[in-house]
């Protein structure tokens, strides 16, 4: 039987509701990093801390790669009438890797943490967190599984909705253990997990959508390895530049951490939530390379406009704000160096927003064989370019060499895609359009009024602009996701 057909505003609606809850997950997120700050300040313990959390990051990663990969065989799989046999398959694949990786984290955390900070006071902090923030991971990898064989029922609420739970459950139980120590983020983050896997996971079991596997799982095993290793050199382009920053001082991996999450938090909110749910109906259409160039490019221009407006307000008011939400440490120059960082971001932004557009295609087209050899490419340019940015810029210079590595993976994607030429300056022209309005809005109110009143002032400004403009390249942006089917 097929899956149901949503019209264009169902493909919007699915859009706004996945984007809606991963704005409930970073915005939980979001508050237990306020809680981090204001708890344990700015140094050797927030250090470790985020040195744990960016490999939990790079395998929670994971989760998102592995609803791009397998839906298109789910979505197969249930027109044949063996979803549940196919899912079984799946969950088969991954739970050799997953079992590695949470038993490495159980029987060698202080090695890992040797591996993932420079700073030898905040290791044993890392090493105390990653047992349970590296479990975390693996059930929430799972969960991804789990929200893809929904998908595959035509059902986006109750992965969207377990998600959001569990997020906001782990921060529940992070407050209340607060007085434990750090260890109480861990334990949060734990909890985060087994809600975010088990609530779907009833869903899914209720609608029959798992069950045994009814073939090997090598040849999945292998489909995942290939469509995982891009994603997971792009997160530890994140690693490593955090890495080069800790050399540079006490605190300064933290401010490059921070600023590195409220940029992947616009990327996410918007870009993420939108390859989600387009690119099942872009493969029942049918690939081509002009479908492709078509597709990035209106998914780029819906998710840069609001990610302009964001950039605007967060340079403007966000050395305030900052202050304010972190606390002291994040005053005066510190705060600054955030709000600055979060702008040297924004080339990293629109590389990565169409990127994450992109690679999913790729599946559609069955042409991840050359990703592994790409992602090795990746992480030794970003070795290079992280080590010249920061020996001349310092912490700007990291952020340099986050987007000039992204910006060489999207070229190469989209010449696999053999749609390079017309994305491009699809993307290039969306950029220099959302970032020319916000930059005049958010400039022009600025140079008459103090940061946070520029800031909202400047954010109805370029509203006005936008609405009232409506650029083309917007409109016929629009107008492709509607007629998604």
């Amino acid at each position: 039987m097929q899956g149901r057909r949503s019209g264009g505003w169902g493909t919007i609606s699915s859009g706004i509701l996945t984007g809606i809850s991963t704005a409930a997950v970073s915005g939980s997120a979001a508050v237990a990093g306020v809680i981090l700050s204001r708890k344990f300040g700015h140094g050797v313990k927030t250090d470790g801390f985020f040195a744990a959390y960016q490999l939990y990051l790079a395998v929670v990663l994971l989760a998102s790669v592995v609803r791009v990969v397998a839906l298109p065989p789910l979505v197969r799989a249930r027109a044949d009438g063996r979803l549940a046999a196919e899912t079984g398959v799946w969950t088969a694949a991954l739970g050799g890797p997953l079992l590695v990786v949470v038993v490495v984290s159980l029987a060698w955390p202080h090695g890992l943490a040797d591996v993932l900070t420079a700073r030898q006071a905040a290791r044993p902090y890392a090493g105390q967190l990653l047992p349970w923030v590296m479990a975390s991971s693996a059930a929430q990898v799972v969960g991804g599984l789990v929200a893809s064989a929904l998908a595959a029922l035509d059902d986006y609420v109750a992965a969207a909705f377990g998600f959001a739970a569990g997020s906001v459950a782990g921060l529940v139980v992070t407050v209340a253990l607060l007085s434990h120590g750090l260890i109480a983020f861990g334990w949060g983050i734990a909890v985060n997990g087994a809600v975010s896997l088990l609530w779907p996971l009833g869903e899914l079991i209720r609608r029959r959508g798992i069950g045994f596997p009814d073939r090997a799982p090598w040849g999945r095993l292998l489909e995942l390895t290939e469509g995982v290793m891009l994603p997971v050199a792009l997160q530890l382009l994140f690693v490593i530049g955090s890495y080069f920053a800790s050399g540079l001082g006490s605190g300064d991996q933290t401010t490059f951490s921070y600023a590195y999450l409220i940029a992947a938090f616009f990327v996410s909110l918007t870009a993420t939530s939108l390859a989600l749910v387009t690119t099942a109906p872009f493969a029942r259409e049918g690939e081509s390379p002009e479908r492709a160039g078509t597709h990035v490019v209106a998914a780029t221009w819906l998710s840069l406009v609001p990610v302009a407006a964001a950039a605007g307000v967060f340079a403007l008011a966000g050395a305030v704000v900052t202050r304010h939400v972190l606390g002291q440490a994040y005053g005066g120059g510190t705060g600054a160096e955030l709000s600055h960082l979060v702008v040297y971001l924004a080339p990293w932004m629109v590389a990565s927003v169409a990127l994450t557009i992109a690679y999913p295609l790729l599946f559609v087209g069955g042409r991840a064989r050359w990703l592994p050899p790409l992602a090795a490419g990746a992480l030794l340019l970003q070795l290079l370019v992280e080590w010249a940015g920061r020996a001349a810029f310092g912490l700007a210079g990291v952020a340099a060499g986050m987007a000039i590595t992204t910006a060489a993976v999207l070229a190469a994607v989209l010449l696999g895609l053999r749609a390079l030429r017309l994305t491009l300056r699809g993307v290039a022209i969306s950029a220099v359009v959302c970032g020319g309005v916000a930059a005049v809005a958010f400039g022009a109110s600025r140079a008459v009024l103090g940061p946070v009143s520029a800031a909202v002032v400047g954010l109805a400004l370029y509203a006005v602009a936008v609405g009232l403009w409506r650029p083309p390249g917007l409109r016929h942006a629009w107008a492709y996701v509607r007629a998604l089917q």
